[in-house]
């Protein structure tokens, strides 16, 4: 299996984010969680690891708008030139409200404006980095499209948290959307997430569309991040009136009821019949992740790789959240290795 990764994410690494309550943490979203990763490749002999494509801009700004990659790209320099205390990282304080938000024109007002919370840290090297992880996904995509059966993106940052203008989740440009996007002009593509937390980006991004069907297994978000998106009732607009679907769980959901989610998932998306299906693979459905509260063991792990497999599709793998990095090496082989 081809692996696109980039050493491009050490440049991202902030030196904390805040929890709820104010409380400063060590950044979850470490380059240790990679390094895990690429540890247990390298022992299978199944993982081609590959530099990705360049792919310019083009396709980026298909999927996000342009002034929100403007904010990315200039934020740094802006925030270093301004007479914050603390600049070790560019974090707002005040944020939008997207109902009918006025765009202000001060860093710390579009700051707000464009990061939905307290764990999209900018720092120095965020901007390289996004892209970097953004040309992984197209170059996964790439693969599938040339005849690859499937293809993994080792992305960080992860995306599906950011949405068409908006940051937020450790996520700022979101790779799984672009790779579909990408290969929408191809033909018809599913998109599933099965992430512990809600791809509200990626929900976001496709939800007024019908070629690219979004199916999202997440956390109830009545008591888990994003809060704001993630219900059952939140199924599409216009012509993607019915081509979205979100299949939230409860606390300590197991394999078993994971894996009926799962089915449930998995007919919809036969019944779509797409061309092509791409994976936002988050780890953090993991039974021991720090972050989560659903309890997949890392065999059901693998039965999860095995059915979504079994569609036999052309398959993007787009690597998204696990926090638990003792096993996350070993949880992405258990998932990768039934597609090899």
């Amino acid at each position: 299996m081809k692996v696109y990764y980039s050493e491009a994410h050490r440049q991202h690494e902030p030196p904390f984010e805040v929890f709820d309550g104010g409380l400063r943490v060590p950044y979850f979203e470490s380059p240790g969680r990679m390094d895990r990763i690429l540890n247990a490749l390298h022992q299978t002999d199944w993982a081609e690891i590959t530099e990705p494509k360049d792919f310019g801009l083009g396709p980026i700004y298909a999927v996000h708008d342009k002034e929100y990659l403007d904010f990315l790209a200039s934020a740094w320099t802006e925030w270093l030139a301004t007479e914050a205390q603390d600049k070790s990282t560019l974090l707002p304080a005040t944020f939008a409200l997207r109902r009918q938000p006025q765009k202000p024109t001060g860093l710390l007002g579009r700051a707000g404006y464009y990061i939905m919370d307290l764990s999209a840290c900018i720092v120095a090297g965020t901007y390289p980095a996004a892209l970097a992880s953004a040309n992984c996904a197209l170059s996964a995509a790439e693969a599938v499209a040339n005849g690859e059966h499937s293809a993994f993106a080792l992305c960080r940052p992860p995306g599906h948290h950011a949405g068409k203008d908006y940051a937020g989740g450790y996520c700022f440009l979101n790779n799984a959307s672009v790779a579909a996007n990408w290969l929408s002009a191809k033909g018809k593509v599913a998109l599933l997430d099965i992430d512990y937390h809600c791809g509200n980006g990626t929900q976001d991004i496709f939800y007024d569309r019908f070629d690219v069907l979004t199916i999202s297994i997440h956390a109830d978000p009545n008591f888990e991040y994003p809060h704001y998106a993630g219900y059952p009732s939140e199924t599409g607009t216009g012509a993607g009136l019915g081509f979205h679907k979100n299949l939230p769980l409860e606390k300590g959901t197991d394999d078993a009821g994971y894996l009926s989610a799962l089915e449930e998932a998995l007919n919809i998306i036969r019944e779509f019949a797409p061309t092509y299906l791409v994976v936002s693979a988050g780890m953090d459905i993991y039974t021991d992740d720090p972050l989560g509260t659903i309890k997949v063991t890392t065999q059901g792990i693998g039965i999860l790789g095995r059915r979504i497999s079994a569609l036999d599709l052309p398959t993007v793998i787009v690597m998204e959240g696990g926090y638990n990095n003792d096993a996350l090496g070993i949880n992405i082989v258990s998932y990768l290795g039934e597609f090899k």
